[in-house]
């Protein structure tokens, strides 16, 4: 099973969650920014439905997948 983490930074002159080099948007406070990605974390342990997924790499090639609707991370947040 896939572990993801959510690190808590300072970003744009306030706090933010990033995960993979991407950022939440910014929040006035480390609490907030907290909040929002525990809250973000719960939801991608959510069970959904099993879709087909289709994005572009850096390199501009397109990759197209399954996702399985039951196949969730665990998550956590780190401060």
């Amino acid at each position: 099973m896939t572990k993801i983490t959510y690190e808590i930074v300072e970003h744009d002159g306030g706090w933010a969650y990033t995960l993979d080099g991407a950022y939440s948007e910014t929040f006035p406070t480390h609490d907030a920014a907290f909040v929002a990605a525990k809250r973000a974390a719960v939801e991608q342990q959510r069970p959904g439905e099993t879709a087909g997924i289709s994005y572009e790499d850096e390199r501009g090639r397109w990759h197209f997948e399954i996702s399985r609707g039951d196949d969730r991370p665990t998550t956590e947040v780190e401060e």
